[in-house]
């Protein structure tokens, strides 16, 4: 062996304290971790971001032959030695479909910092910020540097130790001798024993303090703290009547379901908010802090006590209200419709007349579901004219866009200074997509209008971008598309809502400013189509004219996505849920616009948004290979010649506007 450099030295040194200390620190852990690995540990699922906050699930990969974890930390000398040993193992095995992770439990670093060590060593993998420190204290970490193989077979820990046996603290070998994790990954493929589970391993001891006070865990007062955070951040869900499948009616409740608010906390699915919280800030934010996660589940942990002092639940006689907002100035209920037991239901788009002789200006809204059991979503908008029967279809409800219900997001307020004029006459537009349950029912939803006593300030708009040329390939785990909105006047942006369906992974919002710097303003990297929320922001963002809002999405096609209808499925846009749809939805104001001063141009609002999903390449141009249909069989008949001004062969996006003005006025020539 040779010694390390005098600086490595003292910095292995300082991250083991004193070699003696560390052996007697690691021989106890060896004798746990032993006991442990002869009754086949079993480890619970967790979620966790990764230091681009990247959602990643243990489970996902329950048909892996393995799963490998090295605990890593910040500044650690050894950790970052042993990179690149492991990284040779990855490489090794990077066909045998085995996922390498690292893991950052450290209470002094944070996501920032994480990322700026993946930058300076070259880590090429996630590394995974547990910042409850709870997945660490569950799967018994002292220290980093130590690897970890789990086995979805039964969610054991088969092996833990070292890379290998090259290093040590303060000196280190020059080539390992003892291959430890490599063999065991082998021995796992081949389905051989491994020579030995558990290893004592070199690393920088990571602290995690709340395993020293289990005992105080016990004393987590149930009446002061367990019971007011639940009230706060779960039980208007889980209340009689509500969203939820139970409610939070006492402790006896909250005991019975304790494993189960553990797995949920533990695995990000509850409180339901997918918002990355290391971007952007929400007024309608909901979710439990790290703090909060971290002692709801050490409560859990040490048996749910119920201790002494009143139940808040017990004493909180709440049952959902149907108008949570209060009683609305004005209800609409849509034509009854029976839904079937099973199969698939087509989109239905009903209409009401509009019974209000007067224009109003409306302040907020709320639907309520007939049946949410069935109720997958509802859009509603208003129109001054009158559909024709059997004339209808999606597009209809974003004449005069009102709201947008999906389970969990009933209600929405608008912006202060902010409304949607509804014009007597003419009727409200639903948009309804009904999913069966088992059981037949029929369906009657409400819509409420709040309404403004004058006019507000600015009119509120809505738009979406959007993809129509959806082709998600099969067995696609991370097929990317896009589409942009591009304001062409100074806009205040309120409200962001993506949306998929099955096969939906991730979803960011960017604004792309006119100088070209970009700015993630919502990422939601753990996408939940059972969930699906609206994101206000706690800032109206003003972005200047020019600007464009970038809406990305992932998709899974995989059938480690258990949601997948059909993974082997080129999958297109489409409004049922088989099929998919790249939707990002967003409430604004065109910020000099005000209700005595239209300047919304309705055409030019429509073309934009194809144009954003039409110029696949962003370039502010449409090439012939960008385009189809009657539009590219134009371009090939050479009629769109006179309008590429600039003789580019693209289109601009004046180019196109003022092509479609020409068209339009020679259609009504024609019709005359």
């Amino acid at each position: 062996m040779r010694l390390l450099g005098i600086a490595a030295l003292i910095a292995l040194a300082a991250c083991s304290s004193e070699t003696e200390q560390a052996a007697t620190d690691n021989a106890t852990t060896n004798r746990v971790m032993a006991a442990a690995a002869e009754t086949k540990d079993y480890v619970d699922n967790f979620a966790l971001l990764d230091h681009e906050g990247r959602s990643h699930e243990l489970y996902y990969y329950q048909d892996a032959p393995a799963i490998v974890v090295m605990i890593q930390g910040n500044g650690c000398p050894i950790v970052r030695n042993a990179w690149s040993d492991y990284k040779a193992v990855k490489d090794a095995f990077a066909d045998k479909g085995i996922p390498f992770y690292m893991l950052n439990a450290n209470k002094q670093d944070t996501r920032d910092t994480i990322k700026a060590e993946v930058d300076e060593f070259a880590f090429d993998i996630p590394v995974l910020d547990d910042e409850t420190q709870l997945v660490a204290e569950s799967l018994g970490v002292k220290r980093t540097a130590e690897v970890l193989v789990i086995s979805p077979e039964d969610w054991s820990v088969v092996y833990r130790g070292p890379v290998n046996d090259r290093l040590d603290y303060g000196q280190q070998k020059t080539e390992a001798s003892e291959h430890y994790l490599a063999d065991a990954l082998t021995a796992v493929l081949e389905g051989t024993a491994i020579e030995k589970h558990v290893r004592r391993s070199k690393g920088c001891i990571v602290n995690l303090p709340e395993m020293a006070k289990r005992e105080e865990h016990a004393a987590i007062s149930y009446s002061e703290t367990i019971a007011p955070m639940l009230e706060k951040n779960c039980a208007s869900c889980h209340v009689e009547g509500g969203i939820a499948p139970w409610a939070m009616t006492d402790y006896s409740m909250i005991e019975g379901f304790a494993p189960m608010i553990r797995e949920v906390v533990r695995t990000k699915r509850m409180p339901p908010w997918s918002a990355d919280p290391h971007v952007g800030t929400f007024s309608n934010a909901r979710g439990l802090t790290v703090e909060e996660r971290r002692t709801l589940v050490h409560w859990i942990e040490a048996g749910a006590p119920r201790g002494e002092g009143p139940d808040p639940l017990a004493e909180r006689k709440v049952v959902a209200a149907e108008w949570p907002l209060g009683e609305p100035d004005l209800i609409i209920e849509a034509p009854a419709f029976d839904v079937p037991a099973s199969g698939i239901v087509d989109y239905q788009f009903p209409t009401v007349l509009n019974p209000l002789d007067r224009d109003v200006w409306v302040k907020a809204v709320t639907v309520v579901p007939g049946d949410k059991t069935v109720v997958h979503h509802a859009l509603v908008g208003s129109s001054e004219s009158v559909t024709k029967p059997g004339e209808g279809d999606y597009r209809d409800v974003f004449d005069n866009y009102l709201i947008g219900f999906v389970p969990g997001a009933e209600s929405y307020i608008y912006p202060e200074n902010t409304g949607v004029q509804v014009k007597a006459g003419g009727e409200f537009r639903f948009q309804m997509h009904y999913t069966t349950s088992g059981k037949a029912t029929t369906d009657r939803t409400k819509l409420g209008l709040y309404f403004h006593d004058t006019p507000p300030k600015h009119p509120l708009r809505q738009q979406v971008a959007l993809n129509l040329a959806l082709g998600i390939p099969p067995e696609s785990v991370d097929h990317a598309e896009q589409a942009y909105f591009e304001f062409d006047r100074p806009a205040t942006i309120y409200m962001l809502f993506p949306h998929s369906h099955y096969r939906g992974k991730a979803s960011t919002f960017d604004v792309i400013y006119p100088d070209g710097r970009e700015e993630t303003i919502l990422s939601v990297p753990d996408y939940d189509f059972n969930w699906q929320h609206s994101y206000n922001l706690a800032e109206p963002l003003q972005v200047p004219a020019g600007s464009r809002l970038l809406h990305r999405t992932l998709y899974d096609n995989t059938a480690r996505n258990l949601a997948n209808p059909n993974p082997e499925r080129t999958v297109p846009w489409g409004l049922q849920s088989h099929d998919e749809m790249l939707y990002g939805s967003f409430m604004f104001r065109w910020t000099e616009e005000t209700a005595d001063n239209i300047l919304h141009d309705p055409l030019q609002f429509n073309l934009r948004q194809f144009y954003g999903f039409a110029d696949k390449n962003m370039d502010g141009k449409l090439a012939r290979q960008e385009v189809w249909g009657r539009l590219a069989q134009s371009w090939d008949r050479g009629d769109l010649k006179p309008a590429d001004v600039d003789g580019d062969n693209a289109l601009s996006f004046q180019e196109y506007y003022q092509m479609t003005l020409a068209r339009m006025k020679a259609r009504r020539q024609n019709s005359r």
